[in-house]
């Protein structure tokens, strides 16, 4: 990296920051720290909303099974999530909002305990948090790897100086910095975006997403190939519709932010759009790489973006593509410290310290803010020790597509009225039953055992939770007039009786 790229890297951090800065005169309280007080547009909330749902992991392991494989990271990544969180936006991003305009829900989880009950909370709150800061561990690699290859920052440097960051606007400006920096980071990524799409228009010729599929492998074109298999994109597909629509609690947050259901329902449309469109464009690029940076084989797939981009990209633009990384990777970690802080806040500390029950306002801000910087520390800590290469791609398929299924099914399927009569029993079974099948199939996977594919991994588990929620849920019923309440509150942007008469 030259002067000039060094200069747009280091003005984009400062931007960062001052967004933070901004922000922080936003939020006088949890609910604008948590929620935005509910006041986001509901354009900026799709745009952040598609922004923290990806991050660096693209441009290296997806980049890579793109390098080796072709068209099926998109198939089985893009469009399963653009199809689901179409069909969320019918289904879950109103029913997201109106658990905060009508029942003053901050968290994700904190619906929960009325649904379901207290113990169902805790136990979905407790192993969520855990899987959440090693996703985020992964995304701080991923990110450092891309840093080391363009500029030849150490890894643990790289995570240092991006988590520090991260950290600043993060912790001052809550979901409103998360969100303004999430509109920036989306032109800043799309420009990026688009000089490597032009960068290898101009090397092989501006019809390349025509042509390049006859220079390729004859399977690169194939929808499914190499470990991606039906049973695995039918797998993935439920859980990326689970995740996307609220599964990852921070996207629920997104909805949660915007004035109104309806709001939430145009956002989630919006975002479903992007994530049909948008990374075709930064997909092609990858899927020409074989073509111009040859020969990578291995583990040095993981660098085939980065190889593309120093040997095409002029000086300013490496620079670009970069910040454009960074941007993608402290969309997703900024928002997932913003909502693990909810969770930890309102779901999981009351009742580990009750004193935290009698904070002021001021008082729960600052002890917000302070979770927020330990979660990111934490992830950082995480990644450090974890040396990166390697890492990335299998904490992303192998531990988080495997485990969010059944954690998010009893969290998603609750706020559908259909299934109102299945309690905590099936709730609790649902998620240890799901969890448990996974530990099992990791520990075959560890020692070899050719007959858990990643088709199994992660199909596997989703499976038994999904049974488990059902054949319990219907066999033993637990209705409740308190949970009927509230999820036929959910239906409609109509205010509540009371609040009318007020």
């Amino acid at each position: 990296m030259g002067t000039l790229d060094w200069i747009v890297v280091v003005g984009y951090f400062f931007v960062m920051v001052a967004i933070g800065l901004w922000s922080r005169g936003r939020v006088q309280n949890i609910a604008d720290f948590f929620t935005a007080g509910g006041k986001m547009p509901w354009w900026l909330s799709g745009i952040s909303h598609h922004m923290s749902g990806y991050s660096a992991v693209m441009f290296v392991a997806f980049a890579s099974e793109a390098y080796r494989l072709g068209l099926t990271v998109y198939v089985w990544w893009s469009l399963t999530i653009g199809v689901g969180v179409g069909i969320g936006a019918f289904l879950f991003a109103p029913r997201w909002n109106r658990l905060r305009s009508k029942h003053d829900v901050k968290s994700p989880l904190e619906y929960l305990a009325k649904r379901y009950n207290l113990p169902t909370q805790q136990v979905m709150a407790y192993a969520g948090a855990l899987l959440k800061v090693v996703d985020i561990a992964a995304k701080w690699a991923a990110v450092a790897i891309l840093l080391r290859g363009f500029a030849g920052v150490p890894i643990t440097w790289g995570i240092v100086i991006i988590g520090l960051v991260t950290m600043v606007y993060s912790v001052l400006g809550g979901l409103w910095a998360d969100a303004l920096t999430d509109f920036g980071q989306f032109i800043i990524q799309a420009a990026a975006g688009f000089a490597m799409f032009f960068a290898v228009a101009g090397t092989l010729g501006w019809s390349f997403p025509v042509t390049i599929w006859d220079k390729l492998p004859e399977s690169h074109s194939d929808p499914l190939a190499g470990p991606y298999t039906s049973t695995f994109l039918m797998a993935l597909f439920l859980i990326k519709t689970l995740e996307y629509n609220g599964g990852m609690w921070n996207l629920a947050q997104r909805y949660m932010a915007a004035p109104s259901g309806f709001a939430a329902k145009r956002s989630a449309l919006l975002s479903s759009a992007l994530w049909l469109v948008w990374p075709l464009v930064l997909f092609f690029p990858m899927w020409a790489a074989p073509l111009i940076v040859p020969g990578l084989e291995g583990a040095q797939a993981e660098n085939a973006y980065i190889e593309m981009g120093k040997q095409m990209l002029p000086a300013g633009m490496i620079g670009l593509v970069l910040a454009g990384f960074f941007s993608h990777t402290m969309a997703m970690v900024s928002s997932d410290a913003n909502v693990i802080a909810a969770v930890i806040n309102r779901d999981m500390l009351p009742h580990l310290w009750k004193k935290v029950k009698t904070f002021s306002a001021d008082n729960q801000l600052k002890l917000a803010r302070i979770t927020t910087f330990t979660f990111i520390g934490v992830s950082m800590i995480i990644a450090i020790a974890s040396g990166g290469q390697g890492f990335v791609l299998k904490v992303v398929v192998d531990l988080v597509a495997a485990t969010m299924g059944p954690i998010a099914i009893p969290l998603m399927l609750g706020l559908l009225p259909w299934f109102r009569r299945i309690g905590s029993t099936a709730a609790i079974a649902s998620v240890v039953g799901g969890l448990g099948m996974w530990a099992f199939l990791y520990i075959e996977q560890m020692n070899k055992a050719a007959w858990v594919t990643k088709g199994v991994l992660v199909s596997w588990p989703l499976l038994l939770s999904l049974v488990l929620y059902l054949a319990i849920g219907f066999l033993k019923k637990e209705p409740s007039t308190e949970r009927d309440a509230l999820l036929d509150s959910l239906s409609s942007d109509e205010p509540e009786p009371e609040k009318v008469k007020a």
